[in-house]
């Protein structure tokens, strides 16, 4: 399997242009003033007179996946290379994703508390990225023993927490803003912007994949491996579903509860992440040589965790609450 991921920097290059960077930028902001419009002061209020269940969710996405990530790359090692690892992490420390409270709400889950959790996460996550992105890359860098493999992880911290302000932060609070003086307005929009929200989404992603395809050349090898990545995806996706199932259990949550923790852990913001990777003064292609493996990771993960999602949603659907 390495053998194939290492061959992908073989094949060409990805060219991650100013123009492609401001239109994932921009779907990105629309897609998260759309998640705020269904966020409500009261939401957090109600969430908190119980608040065993939101720490623990927000533990669980800002200390427990980036480590479980780190555990599990480490030992992926000796069948992935370090930039698919790094790929990983990044994506792992993105806070909750777009989704995840429609998700939430197909899987007749606790939406209160995953929108308390997307809105929490994603308001802290100029902060929380940039440090788990270096803390836990820096850990795996470590124990893993690639320092030789990959460039220095040295994280512009200024550059990063200023694109997720921007792009991530500002929407994230006109959202609420608009939210909370034009309710009618906002109750409106609120499933149709939901409903494109998604499209958009997957168009971003489509997008990036586009870009990577046509820096590389068109061989089976290259498929190949980028099915090899899907499937490090699932392997990673499944883990952290998992790792948020058996917490949920572990604490007692209610039944709701555990399906919004559930899918609150399993499901990331790998937008953020494929902004991130596109812009040239955090990841500077100069240093950053060969960013395919992270490319693909954060979008297949972004098309990935629809589909499980979607897949969990439906599990979880055919059982009742008791």
């Amino acid at each position: 399997m390495k053998e194939i991921l290492i061959g992908l920097k073989d094949f060409g290059h990805i060219d991650l242009g100013s123009g492609e960077m401001f239109l994932v930028n921009i779907i990105l902001a629309f897609v998260m003033f759309g998640v705020a419009l269904g966020i409500k002061v009261e939401t957090f209020k109600d969430v908190f007179k119980q608040p065993k269940s939101v720490i623990t969710g927000l533990l669980l996405q800002w200390v427990g996946l980036p480590a479980v990530t780190t555990l599990l790359v480490i030992v992926l090692n000796p069948v992935i290379t370090p930039i698919v690892a790094i790929g990983m992490l990044l994506v792992a420390s993105c806070p909750g994703g777009n989704i995840s409270n429609f998700i939430s709400s197909l899987s007749k889950g606790n939406i209160e508390l995953s929108v308390s959790m997307t809105a929490i996460s994603t308001v802290a996550s100029p902060f929380i990225t940039p440090f788990n992105f270096w803390f836990w890359g820096t850990l795996y860098c470590k124990y893993a023993s690639v320092h030789n493999d990959i460039p220095t992880l040295e994280i512009p911290f200024g550059e990063m927490l200023q694109q997720i302000l921007i792009i991530l932060g500002i929407p994230i609070i006109l959202g609420v803003l608009f939210s909370r003086y034009f309710p009618n307005a906002a109750k409106r929009l609120g499933k149709p912007s939901q409903i494109l929200s998604i499209l958009l989404f997957i168009g971003m992603v489509a997008v990036s994949l586009t870009q990577v395809l046509r820096g590389l050349e068109v061989k089976w090898e290259v498929y190949l491996a980028i099915l090899t990545v899907l499937l490090v995806v699932i392997i990673h996706n499944a883990t952290v579903l998992s790792t948020g199932y058996l917490t949920g259990r572990l604490i007692k949550a209610p039944e709701k509860d555990v399906r919004s923790l559930t899918i609150e852990t399993g499901i990331q913001n790998s937008g953020l992440g494929l902004a991130l990777l596109f812009n040239a003064k955090i990841f500077d292609p100069a240093i950053w040589t060969d960013m395919t493996g992270m490319v693909l990771i954060a979008a297949l993960w972004g098309i990935w965790h629809i589909v499980s999602g979607l897949t969990v949603a439906a599990l979880f659907k055919r059982q009742k609450i008791e």
